[in-house]
């Protein structure tokens, strides 16, 4: 019925759009991926897109600090090099962006959030996390998804530091959401008591993110 509607011009886009995701996963597929791990309506790149809301900023040496507050008994705040004393973690995941790029096969290392909070001692009340980043990007996550064993405050990648663009020096890395949540340009993790929207959130997105279940925007 709503192509029926269209104009041609309008069919023609719709077509084309359309082709393109299938013939993409059919590629994926080709090239002996499991199509499984190509979420629906996304598309597999080799790229790495950039994108982000406001400059990217600079730090002076010893200039970037990180903050875990809110709902714990110790708060504190670390520098890049105490950051990296930290015991750390490095794993290869996919990632996928709500702008329907996905990524596979990505290597990241860092620190599990979770051990962040347990140095915090992160009360028993808190259920979820705030992200806090440069500009005043926030991004909202349930306390069990921030915890897992992938959710990490991540300082290289590749085996590289982070690029500022992508988010250096210090971008959180949750791989298993939509990855407008994993907030680049880290400064503070925030243990809350109750759900809140981020920005992105505020603006339209899903306050969960779930690539698997496509959802990206309100009532998806």
């Amino acid at each position: 019925m709503y192509l029926a509607k269209m104009n041609s011009s309008e069919w023609i886009v719709a077509h084309c759009v359309v082709g393109f995701f299938e013939r993409n996963r059919a590629e994926t597929e080709a090239k002996g991926y499991d199509a499984k791990r190509l979420p629906p309506g996304q598309y597999l790149t080799e790229r790495f897109p950039v994108l982000h809301v406001g400059d990217v900023p600079t730090y002076a040496p010893g200039e970037w600090t990180l903050s875990v507050t809110g709902a714990v008994s110790t708060p504190f705040t670390i520098g890049l090099e105490e950051l990296r004393a930290m015991p750390a973690v490095e794993f290869t995941t996919d990632i996928h962006c709500v702008t329907k790029w996905s990524k596979f096969d990505t290597v990241w290392r860092g620190v599990r959030v979770r051990d962040l909070f347990a140095r915090a001692r992160v009360e028993s009340a808190a259920t979820h996390m705030m992200a806090h980043a440069e500009y005043g990007y926030t991004a909202n996550l349930p306390m069990v998804d921030a915890t897992r064993d992938e959710s990490i405050v991540a300082y290289a990648y590749d085996g590289a530091d982070i690029e500022a663009i992508h988010g250096g020096p210090v971008r959180l890395v949750i791989p298993h959401l939509y990855f407008w949540k994993s907030a680049k340009w880290l400064r503070a993790l925030e243990a809350t008591t109750a759900d809140a929207p981020g920005f992105w959130e505020q603006n339209g997105y899903h306050m969960y993110g779930d690539p698997f279940l496509e959802q990206r925007f309100w009532g998806d």
